[in-house]
């Protein structure tokens, strides 16, 4: 069983990021840091007072701390982990490029009275889950432990429970309306042979280069420091390093090392087997050198 933080490690980078930027913002409400108010989208404070991060922030703010909000906390990182491991395996670029698609879309269809929202991140996270619907319709799920279906029909049964749980449709409406977008132009339009409008754009790739070579780099130092601590304790003796064999027990298991005597006898010898040892004979006579016995008894 893995601990919690092997969990999070585990977890792909997109996945991990977003959903962590979402707890923290949460969490960071919750403690009174800041007004929801000044995260929200508002056109108007974007436009006349150039407040432009609301255009970003918003999407990362889904409620206070609630079964809601767990419950979209765990889809991304159900279904959202699940695309970056599978479809969107080794396309880091192409799985950005799609938050961003989302993001853009939902802007422009907030720009309409009827269908703005002053936190449009529920209804990116419905995208998420649409588009794994979309990319892989043929995987069983089970839904609170009483349905079994499809992974293709997973939206409309959570737009379901939405309805019953009297939760607000309009988000998931509009998440479902950008998911098909996106997988539209993407997949069907060019298996379709049309031309792929919504190809990823040359400038996803370099942030993500840039942010790959400073893990690398904090990486191979912190590789290279724990070389460093182990050679000082190597040199000084001292303490134990971290990777270092199971230390033996100085008082269980030692083989005794000494002088010894026999009973009997006045003789003496070293126990370490080459070494120059020290005779006494009973006549008083000091013999030096490695002495042996012609008959042993």
């Amino acid at each position: 069983m893995t601990t919690p933080k092997e969990y999070y490690n585990s977890l792909p980078p997109v996945a991990k990021t977003y959903a962590t930027i979402c707890f923290a913002t949460t969490g960071a409400y919750q403690l009174g840091l800041y007004y929801p108010d000044t995260i929200a989208l508002v056109y108007k404070d974007v436009f006349k007072q150039f407040q432009i991060w609301r255009l970003i922030t918003n999407f990362f703010f889904l409620g206070p701390f609630s079964l809601p909000f767990a419950f979209h906390l765990l889809m991304i990182l159900r279904y959202g982990v699940s695309l970056e491991r599978g479809p969107f395996d080794k396309r880091t670029a192409d799985y950005v490029w799609m938050f961003f698609f989302g993001s853009f879309s939902l802007l422009a269809m907030a720009a309409v009275p009827f269908l703005w929202s002053p936190f449009m991140g529920a209804s990116l996270v419905f995208m998420i889950v649409y588009v794994w619907s979309r990319e892989l319709p043929n995987t069983r799920i089970n839904i609170q432990g009483l349905v079994e279906l499809k992974g293709f029909y997973l939206p409309w049964a959570m737009l379901a429970l939405d309805l019953v749980f009297g939760n607000p449709l309009m988000p998931d409406l509009l998440g479902i309306g950008v998911g098909h977008l996106y997988y539209f132009l993407t997949v069907l339009h060019p298996l379709a042979g049309g031309r792929d409008f919504c190809k990823t754009p040359l400038w996803v790739y370099p942030p993500l280069h840039f942010f790959h070579s400073i893990l690398a780099t904090s990486s191979s130092r912190k590789k290279k420091w724990k070389q460093c601590i182990h050679k000082l304790v190597a040199y000084w003796g001292k303490g134990y390093q971290m990777n270092s064999p199971v230390q033996r027990d100085p008082a269980t298991g030692v083989a005794f090392r000494g002088r010894s005597y026999r009973v009997g006898g006045t003789t003496t010898r070293d126990s370490r087997e080459g070494e120059t040892n020290t005779v006494t004979t009973q006549n008083g006579a000091t013999f030096r050198g490695r002495g042996r016995r012609l008959n042993e008894s």
